[in-house]
């Protein structure tokens, strides 16, 4: 698929002789089996290529159609049953940001012109395709009534300029996070999804950056403003330069909608235009080992508590930011798979025991999967909203970067919280025939509403957000009772504060930062702390496949510690101190 074309109904189209059967010709020699007309803050594309064909249709009806004119119509007949062809637009958020917006073929092209309309489109510019529209609506606005509108509602080019996602940029606090994060968005259509490594976009937004919890799908699109790629400036691309593949039961928007609302992340891929070896997307989980969002078991017997430590995961999962399980291989790709010999009994026993176990209900997607020549179970399991959830009732668990613990009060009651905060978030919505009938009368009655000019929104404020690094442990005060020592630590991924830890009730992390700041000297100016300014590196030890470091900031009222901070975790000043480039 390819999500992101222009036409000649951009104003910066780059070859405005083309016709819409040229771009359906082209989309066809691409090997593209769906599509998405997303014009500057328009859809007069879209519907001039209706037009067309129902101007050919209308003199075919009455008998006055030229011999050109029924072959031209034969082409359209053949490509439209051949490609799926959705509606759309890139809308020109506040900012300069874009949003595109992909919606159901039987969209009606009014409905949303009316739409952009709602999003301050000046309506004498509806049919421009210009990017520049002047004062509109903000980015969350945007997706908000896109999807209520029942489009799938995508962040285009996120990483590059006029892109939400900001990445590089020192400013935007909260809002640059919820850019990326609201749940009205869908995807983010990338320019490096064929980028591997850490600093790859859709790593960064996996799941396991500590401020951007929610894992997003990411796609990309070629952004087409031409039909083929500009021989002299190879950026310009053409149409399907720069495709997608997506695994669907059907080619149709319904299914398009459901993979971009499921927690299946392998579903999608760059799609590549010469002959590879199928992607092994197991493999390349297995290279990046247990995280905070995905773990291995080689097994699932009830001998030896295996059965149960996949539902403890389970459970992890669902109380942290969900993830994927992978039952039958080590995460070691060195090691070989050791597969399941009768998945489709080991599904059914599982979604028994999930069933049976987990409280309150959870609905998990459970598959058979082939790797290295055997087969393996994978569980996908959604972030639930209904936290906490716990196993036999009274066993509640917490995923923490790749381990999984039990939580202790603290963390109960910060769970309970979060989900009161959620359910308050959910406002009922009154859907009775007779205030749908209301709401469509109100519609059709009301005015096209006037160019809006908005007073100018202040620029983003730079962010002022607390430098401590972003995943670890941070040890901020000791007490001792009765001989024993009890300390309080903050969870660096999430800021919840736990109370009264001591060493022997600590995790294993929690554990480690106690040992660890228990052995600090007692003079850090003079000791082997490596200091840049107020920031300071203590330590830097290998956990399995990552490194994680012991730090330290100055501060005028004393010393703050941070203790097992991994990567992720690493932003700002901390970058050049550890000798990492920033994201």
């Amino acid at each position: 698929m390819d999500l992101h074309l222009h036409t000649p109904a951009s104003g910066d189209f780059q070859q405005p002789e083309a016709t819409y059967l040229d771009i359906l010709r082209r989309a066809e020699a691409r090997g593209l089996d769906i599509i998405s007309f997303t014009d500057h803050n328009s859809v007069a594309g879209y519907r001039r290529m209706q037009e067309e064909v129902q101007q050919l249709e209308t003199l075919e009806r009455l008998k006055r159609i030229f011999p050109d004119e029924q072959n031209r119509l034969a082409e359209y007949r053949r490509l439209l049953d051949k490609i799926l062809v959705l509606p759309g637009f890139e809308f020109t958020a506040t900012f300069g940001f874009h949003v595109i917006g992909v919606f159901p073929p039987e969209k009606p092209a009014r409905e949303l012109e009316h739409l952009l309309l709602s999003l301050n489109i000046p309506s004498e510019k509806l049919d421009d395709g210009s990017a520049t529209v002047g004062a509109t609506s903000d980015v969350l606005t945007a997706y908000r009534l896109i999807a209520a509108a029942g489009g799938i509602v995508i962040a285009a080019h996120a990483n590059s300029s006029n892109g939400v996602a900001m990445r590089g940029f020192d400013f935007g606090g909260q809002t640059k996070i919820a850019y990326t994060q609201d749940t009205n968005l869908h995807a983010l259509e990338v320019t490096d999804l064929d980028n591997k490594g850490r600093s790859s976009t859709a790593a960064f937004f996996s799941g396991t950056k500590p401020e951007y919890p929610r894992r997003m799908h990411c796609i990309q699109g070629s952004d087409a403003h031409r039909l083929v790629t500009d021989p002299v400036r190879k950026k310009n691309l053409g149409v399907g330069d720069r495709a997608t593949d997506v695994f669907l039961a059907e080619v149709g928007f319904e299914a398009l909608l459901e993979l971009f609302l499921s927690n299946d992340f392998a579903r999608t891929r760059p799609h590549r235009h010469t002959a590879e070896p199928a992607f092994d997307f197991i493999r390349a989980a297995r290279e990046q080992g247990a995280n905070i969002i995905q773990d291995f078991h080689e097994s699932m017997t009830v001998r030896g508590g295996k059965r149960y430590a996949v539902i403890a995961d389970v459970c992890a999962f669902a109380n942290t930011n969900g993830g994927t399980l992978y039952i039958g291989l080590p995460d070691d790709p060195k090691k070989p798979v050791t597969g399941i010999q009768e998945p489709e009994q080991a599904i059914s026993q599982l979604e028994k025991e999930i069933e049976a176990r987990i409280s309150p209900p959870l609905q998990c997607s459970l598959d058979i999967q082939e790797t290295g020549g055997k087969k393996v179970v994978r569980v996908l399991v959604p972030r639930g909203d209904e936290a906490p959830y716990a196993v036999d009732d009274n066993k509640i668990y917490l995923r923490s970067e790749a381990e999984t613990d039990l939580a202790v009060r603290d963390e109960i009651v910060e769970m309970v919280l979060r989900s009161s905060r959620y359910q308050a978030q959910r406002a009922p919505v009154d859907l009775s025939q007779a205030k749908i009938e209301a709401g469509e009368r109100a519609v059709r009655a009301a005015p096209l509403p006037e160019p809006a000019s908005p007073a100018p929104l202040p620029l983003p404020e730079p962010d002022q957000t607390e430098l401590a690094p972003r995943t670890g442990v941070e040890v901020i005060t000791v007490d001792e009772r009765n001989n024993t020592r009890y300390y309080t630590m903050r969870d660096l991924r999430n800021g919840n504060v736990v109370k009264n830890v001591t060493k022997t009730s600590a995790r294993r992390l929690w554990h480690y930062a106690i040992t660890a700041y228990a052995q600090l000297p007692g003079d850090l100016t003079h000791s082997s702390v490596q200091w840049q300014g107020n920031f300071g590196l203590i330590r830097i030890h290998k956990q399995d496949k990552s490194v994680r470091y012991d730090l330290v900031q100055r501060q005028p009222e004393g010393y703050r510690f941070y203790f097992g901070v991994t990567e992720d975790g690493i932003h700002g000043p901390w970058h050049s101190l550890v000798g990492q480039e920033e994201d």
